[in-house]
């Protein structure tokens, strides 16, 4: 076999085209890499002039590899999975609390765990870079499996069974009604309570959504549930009057100008929680240096959740 130089060819642009084929959308791509779209559009190009391959049909609503960009996409992300494998094997003789360290979060989590979070992580590592990215569970789930997070702060369920994790603490959720609702008259909650028409729900692809509905009576089926498409927006509906809902109590800090507006409520029984966990492939090396470090996050179990004890 002749000798064939990569001078061309780098790690980037792989990544590049695996984002647009992931995504089906060269814009989509660009934001998840950083770039901008059209300096992302041309490094594929380029990449498919070296290659002398077209690797997408492209129309204005449309983007799908061709048949042969299918086969080279493939080996494409082989290729990104042997790069992050040296990458970690690599990172595993001086650890991941030194240098980056990517690690992705439940949306309904992040915004409010980890700002008092960072300070006390600066503080006990200070060679350590954090590059943070909120995505859904499903989205968690990917990004971990085909190595684009290190690590994933998130609630378990049955998707994420293949990935080695530990837990960290467990969050209570709290009832929050409008001021004049009839059940902000109640002391406490109860499951019973809550299978109403006027709950509402956050969008598919939230866990949020599904525990709440997971401690509803088993015969309380949604139908024509108000959605909102983040906990932000879910707040200030419940403020406006539309309905409640279930909020986790590390959501609850700071709000003080939304809790005028409504009414917090204790729910009775035990299963009005979730569970955090860190979780990583089990493939990766670094696995003491990640238990670790859930040390460290369960050391520092946020106040009003429940520090759970190390599973080893």
């Amino acid at each position: 076999m002749s000798y064939v130089p990569l001078s061309g060819l780098s790690l980037r642009d792989i990544e590049y085209v695996v984002a647009v084929d992931d995504l089906r959308n060269f814009s989509r791509a660009a934001e998840r890499c950083g770039v901008s779209q059209a300096g992302l559009s041309e490094q594929v190009r380029k990449l498919e002039l070296l290659l002398n391959v077209t690797l997408f049909e492209r129309t204005r609503r449309h983007v799908a590899p061709t048949p042969d960009g299918e086969k080279l996409i493939g080996m494409a992300r082989d290729v990104l999975t042997s790069a992050r494998r040296l990458l970690e094997v690599a990172r595993a003789y001086t650890g991941p609390l030194n240098g980056m360290l990517h690690i992705g979060l439940i949306p309904t989590l992040g915004p409010y765990y980890i700002p008092s979070l960072l300070p006390k992580l600066r503080h006990s590592y200070e060679q350590l870079s954090l590059r943070l990215s909120e995505m859904t569970t499903e989205n968690l789930v990917n990004a971990l499996r085909q190595g684009d997070l290190d690590l994933a702060i998130m609630s378990p369920t049955s998707t994420t069974t293949h990935f080695e994790q530990t837990l960290l603490f467990e969050e209570p959720f709290l009832a929050v009604f409008p001021k004049d609702h009839e059940l902000a008259q109640k002391k406490a909650i109860t499951f019973k309570d809550l299978a109403r028409p006027d709950l509402l729900l956050l969008e598919d692809g939230h866990c949020l959504r599904e525990q709440a509905l997971s401690i509803c009576p088993a015969n309380f089926r949604p139908q024509d549930q108000r959605l909102a498409t983040s906990l932000e927006m879910l707040w200030h509906m419940i403020a406006a009057g539309e309905g409640f809902s279930l909020i986790p109590c590390l959501a609850l800090e700071h709000r003080a100008e939304l809790q005028t507006l409504v009414t917090v409520r204790p729910i009775q029984g035990k299963e009005a929680k979730r569970t955090i966990s860190l979780m990583w492939r089990p493939s990766d090396p670094r696995a003491e240096s990640f238990k670790e470090l859930a040390a460290f996050l369960r050391s520092q179990t946020p106040e009003g959740c429940t520090k759970l004890s190390d599973p080893s």
